[in-house]
């Protein structure tokens, strides 16, 4: 056996893969106002830890009953270390797409774009792909 394909790969390629993450968004911290917040309760990415808050900028347009947003992913602890983001979500069906960019910190490299989706009550999903990418 020669181990797992790319376990010898150098540190110096881009890290990437899947994302999986899900967040909360309980009235006590998500209303719908602009600087409104949700809060990660899983992640499969090491740098979006839980507790990690995802703030809005915008509020949601209730009269078409759509999210489009600005969001920084704010991780807990010392340190800048945030995720720069656009989410664009309907609010009927629950379903959405965030595209993130950038950042400062762990995220100045950061890449992702996930599909957003209602678990239940104030529990979201976003499935989807990232990366770290020094090169550009």
């Amino acid at each position: 056996g020669s181990g797992p394909v790319g376990a010898h790969v150098s540190a110096s390629f881009p890290r990437s893969g899947d994302l999986h993450v899900t967040k909360t968004c309980p009235p006590s911290t998500y209303t719908g106002a602009a600087g409104d917040f949700c809060t990660i309760t899983s992640s499969n990415v090491a740098e979006i830890e839980v507790g990690s808050r995802v703030v809005y900028a915008q509020a949601p347009d209730f009269s078409t009953l759509s999210l489009d947003s600005d969001v920084v992913i704010d991780i807990p602890g010392p340190g800048n270390n945030t995720a720069f983001g656009h989410c664009q979500v309907n609010l009927i069906s629950g379903i959405g797409l965030c595209t993130f960019s950038g950042g400062t910190g762990k995220f100045t490299h950061f890449h992702g774009s996930v599909n957003g989706a209602l678990l239940g009550g104030p529990d979201w999903s976003w499935d989807g792909a990232y990366s770290f990418d020094p090169r550009d």
